[in-house]
């Protein structure tokens, strides 16, 4: 819940469900359709701000620290300027848009607690929908991680050379060179050749190696320096292929 989804659709489908359903809700109360739709675009804003907050600050911040009396506190205060700013949109779609006196509405739109409820519910029905699509993303990460201490369970890759194993600390990886159809794996002292393909050897690499171009992958650990399309690898200068930038900027920021 501390973490928006990455994919904006999720958000953008939730909220076109939102607005279908208080239009739907409040056109049958007022036999209005038109009225209830530009009434739900004044009320969205306060639906927005309210859902984020509550899913983006209260719980993150308070909820999950297990700071309940804080949380608590500040929910209620939340809810209280929810139904203050409801209140405001509620008499000014009355005077600028629907064009309907108080008296002529069904009573069922004109109850504060009506609004207030169908306003929370959406709010605990994102915050249902925000957390299962969380628990998804940890559970992806959970599996990384373990695949992660996988990998690191050897210290050290091993590969066949010369109809022999050879098992080549990862400390002392340098990066590996595809050259045609075998690959070679330079270290400080010594360059290893195998018949193997680039990239079944980087699905079994732990994460401090990083492909950088179709034919590199390097230690993330022996970086010197680095530009926007070139890295400098234990005084060895190489080329950051174009479709792989993006990837190794993400990868050198998270560290």
């Amino acid at each position: 819940m501390n973490k928006k989804s990455r994919n904006p659709y999720y958000h953008i489908v939730y909220w076109i469900f939102v607005i279908l359903t208080l239009t739907l809700v409040f056109g049958f109360s007022w036999g209005n359709n038109t009225a209830a739709f530009f009434f739900v675009c004044m009320l969205l804003p306060i639906v927005l701000g309210t859902s984020y907050f509550f899913n983006y600050v209260l719980v993150p911040k308070f909820y999950l620290t297990k700071r309940y009396a804080r949380f608590a506190f500040y929910t209620f205060c939340m809810a209280v300027v929810s139904l203050y700013l409801e209140m405001l949109v509620l008499v000014v779609s009355y005077v600028y848009l629907v064009n309907l006196s108080y008296q002529n509405l069904n009573p069922n739109a004109t109850q504060i607690i009506i609004l207030a409820v169908i306003l929370y519910l959406l709010v605990f029905i994102g915050s249902f929908i925000l957390m299962m699509h969380q628990i998804i993303e940890n559970r992806q990460v959970i599996q990384q991680l373990l695949a992660e201490k996988e990998k690191m369970k050897k210290p050290f890759l091993e590969i066949t050379s010369n109809r022999k194993i050879a098992k080549i600390p990862y400390e002392d990886i340098v990066f590996i060179e595809s050259l045609s159809d075998y690959i070679q794996v330079n270290t400080a002292t010594e360059q290893i050749v195998s018949k193997e393909k680039i990239s079944n050897l980087e699905s079994r690499l732990p994460d401090v190696f990083i492909r950088i171009h179709r034919s590199f992958i390097i230690n993330k650990e022996k970086i010197k320096s680095i530009s926007f399309d070139e890295v400098v690898v234990n005084d060895v200068q190489l080329n950051i292929g174009r479709s792989y930038r993006k990837a190794v900027k993400d990868s050198l920021q998270k560290d």
